[in-house]
C-alpha cells in the first residue's frame, strides 16, 4: 500500500474512485485543480463558473461537467435560471484570484483597482472577489463552503479581508473554520502554503473539524525524469548555473542580484516551492529547466492532461494541487458528511 493517502503521479485514463453520492460545484475553476481533488476524494463534481474562455474550453475538455458558465462570477451570480441541483450542493468551492492577496506581489497598491488578470479576461477589480464568492455561497446555501486564498490574506492589513469574510458568513448562517495548510505535508511535491476558510450551514451540528497532515515529504529528486537531462540552458545561464554554490536558490543570487529574475534552482534533496504561474525552475544537479512531467508531478496533475494550447505552468501555477484538495475533502467525508449519513 502507498506511503501516500492520494498519488502524485497519476493518469486521467485510469479514472476515478468509486462515488460517495455527493455533489460539489466550483467557481474560479481555472483547469480544475480542485475539481480533480474531489473527484479523486469520491465526489461527484458538477462543474463550475471560469471567466477564462481558453482556460474553460481546457476544463470542458478534460472534466466533461454537467454544467459549465463562461463568464464573470458576478454575472453567475444574478442568474435566474441555474439549475436546482445548484441549489441542493453538499459542497461549494471557490479560489478566487489571489494576486492582490500575495506577500510576493503589490499587494495594498493594487487593493481596488481595476486590472486584466489574463489576457481574454475582461476588466475587472481582485481583491473584492473573495465577497463575491462569498455572496454566491449564500446565494446557493450549499451545507459546506471552501473558499482558499493566499497565506498572505491572514498577514498583514489583509487580516481585515480574512475578518469580513468569517463576519460576513457567520451572519449568513455559517460557522466558519480558518486554515493554513502546507501542501508539502499532504503528499504534494511542493512547498505551497494555503489559507482555507472553511464552513457548514448552521443547523447540520457537524463538530468541529481537524485538519492535520504529515506524509512524507516529497522531494525533486523524486519526481525528476532521469531520461531527460540534456542541457538546454543558454551560454550565458550555463555559465552561472556552474557558477553555483550549494547556499544559492536562485540564479539571482549567483548574480549577487537580489532584486533579479527568480529563476529558482532546485536540490534533488529538496521540496520544491511554490509552482507559479510565471518564474523558471531550475535543477541545481543538471543543466537544465523543469519539463512538463516535472511540473504535473510537482503541482499533482495528472500526466495525460491535456493543456492544449495553454502553458501547463501557467495552469498548473494558478490551480490548488488535486491531491491538496483531495486531502482536504476525504477529511471533510469522513469527519462530517459519512457521521451525518449514519445518523
Amino acid at each position: 500500500m502507498s506511503e501516500h493517502r492520494f498519488p502524485y503521479k497519476w493518469y486521467l485514463k485510469d479514472g476515478y474512485p468509486e462515488s460517495n453520492g455527493l455533489n460539489v460545484f466550483g467557481t474560479f475553476i481555472c483547469g480544475g485543480g480542485s475539481t480533480m481533488g474531489y473527484k479523486l476524494a469520491g465526489f461527484n463534481h458538477l462543474g463550475g463558473v471560469e471567466i477564462d474562455p481558453k482556460i474553460a474550453d481546457v476544463y470542458k475538455t478534460n472534466h466533461k461537467p454537467k454544467h459549465l458558465f463562461n463568464e464573470d462570477i458576478r454575472e453567475f451570480n444574478k442568474r435566474t435560471d441555474l439549475p436546482k441541483e445548484l441549489y441542493n450542493l453538499d459542497i461549494l468551492d471557490g479560489s478566487p484570484p489571489c494576486s492582490t492577496f500575495s506577500m510576493a506581489g503589490s499587494r495594498e497598491k493594487g487593493w481596488g483597482k481595476e486590472k486584466v488578470f489574463r489576457e481574454g479576461q475582461a476588466m475587472q477589480t481582485l481583491d473584492d472577489l473573495v465577497f463575491v464568492y462569498c455572496d454566491t455561497i449564500i446565494k446557493l446555501q450549499p451545507k459546506v463552503f471552501l473558499l482558499e486564498n493566499v497565506k498572505g490574506i491572514i498577514q498583514g492589513n489583509a487580516k481585515s479581508y480574512s475578518k469580513k469574510i468569517v463576519q460576513k458568513m457567520t451572519k449568513a448562517g455559517y460557522t466558519v473554520q480558518v486554515f493554513c495548510l502546507n501542501a508539502a505535508s499532504m503528499g504534494v511535491p511542493q512547498k505551497r502554503e494555503r489559507v482555507f476558510f472553511i464552513g457548514y450551514r448552521n443547523g447540520l451540528d457537524y463538530p468541529k473539524l481537524k485538519l492535520g497532515f504529515s506524509e512524507r515529504a516529497v522531494t525533486f529528486g523524486d519526481i525528476i525524469c532521469n531520461d531527460k537531462l540534456d542541457n538546454d540552458l543558454t551560454d550565458v545561464q550555463f555559465g552561472l548555473w556552474n557558477k553555483q554554490k550549494k547556499s544559492d536558490r536562485t540564479l539571482a543570487d549567483v548574480r549577487n542580484a537580489p532584486n533579479g529574475f527568480t529563476d529558482y534552482l532546485i536540490d534533488k534533496t529538496d521540496v520544491c516551492p511554490t509552482i507559479t504561474s510565471g518564474g523558471k525552475f531550475l535543477s541545481k544537479q543538471y543543466p537544465r529547466w523543469f519539463i512538463s512531467d516535472e511540473f504535473c508531478q510537482c503541482g499533482t496533475y495528472p500526466l495525460d492532461y491535456n493543456f492544449k494550447t495553454v502553458e501547463p505552468q501557467y495552469l498548473i501555477g494558478m490551480s490548488v494541487p488535486p491531491v491538496m484538495t483531495a486531502q482536504i475533502a476525504n477529511q471533510i467525508y469522513l469527519q462530517w458528511f459519512k457521521t451525518e449519513n449514519k445518523q
